[in-house]
């Protein structure tokens, strides 16, 4: 297996994004746009399978030896993974959800974004999160920082570096929880709605939205039940990188344990006890 820089890894992450941003830009609010059930009942669009089609194809030419998980087509890499197990090689894959957000995406809402992770031996290591409907990306990468790439003009973006909030206390926070009812089904909204009252403000913003809005200091907690690695690998590095933190709601790191609570560090273990 070919070593591969961080920059080289982070560099092709956003060209991936680039490409996933052409796709799902031309379908969104498309009259056409081919929308169906998957057996989990969550909707599926042409558009998430033409996105996630493609960043495979790009990975297949430019890192053929690497594994890849997304939300559409799976992984099929369990005897590979096995074998590298044995030989000790790191494993590295890259972990997709071509539309973040897609009953948002479904019905012209601009809350939905590509997520795109690396994470070697199961912890990522690069994510980009592309939400071209809101004329926002973001990055990270162990070691590189968290940024973030606004729309500046018809023709321009803006780069700059960002970081978490500095707040210290829960009663000064802002806290996005993202579904009552994911919390009510694991339940936790009982414990979700005393720490509401525990801190400043309280919204839903919704989707990978909230977690970067933690990235950029903007609310300072967020968190959510019934997710997937594929919810979660990209968000990961941006927020560490921005001086975050980001486990489980029971406090578990990376992104295999079924939920997500993300803070700016500070909180974080008194959202865990809140929420325990």
């Amino acid at each position: 297996m070919t070593d591969y820089s961080i920059q080289s890894d982070l560099q092709l992450a956003r060209q991936l994004a680039d490409m996933a941003d052409s796709i799902s830009s031309d379908r969104f609010r498309a009259n056409d746009l081919l929308v169906s059930m998957k057996p989990d009942m969550t909707h599926v669009t042409d558009a998430d399978r033409a996105v996630e089609a493609a960043i495979r194809g790009a990975l297949a030419d430019s890192r053929p030896d690497d594994l890849i998980l997304g939300e559409e087509f799976g992984s099929d890499d369990r005897d590979v993974l096995d074998a590298l197990n044995e030989t000790g090689t790191p494993r590295r894959q890259w972990i997709i959800d071509p539309i973040d957000g897609t009953a948002n995406y479904v019905r012209g809402i601009p809350v939905w974004a590509t997520l795109i992770s690396l994470a070697v031996d199961d912890v990522p290591v690069v994510g980009v999160v592309s939400a071209p409907a809101l004329g926002q990306r973001w990055w990270g990468a162990r070691g590189q920082g968290a940024w973030t790439s606004e729309r500046a003009s018809e023709n321009g973006h803006r780069e700059r570096r960002i970081f978490v909030s500095g707040v210290g206390e829960l009663s000064d926070a802002s806290l996005s929880y993202n579904s009552l009812k994911g919390w009510d089904d694991a339940g936790k909204l009982d414990r979700l709605i005393e720490l509401s009252r525990e801190v400043w403000r309280t919204r839903a913003y919704g989707d990978m939205w909230s977690y970067m809005m933690v990235a950029e200091g903007l609310i300072d907690i967020a968190g959510e039940f019934d997710l997937k690695a594929w919810d979660m690998a990209a968000l990961i590095p941006i927020i560490e990188e921005a001086g975050g933190a980001f486990t489980s709601v029971s406090g578990i790191p990376g992104p295999w344990n079924g939920s997500a609570l993300a803070t700016n560090g500070l909180l974080h273990e008194a959202a865990i006890r809140a929420l325990d």
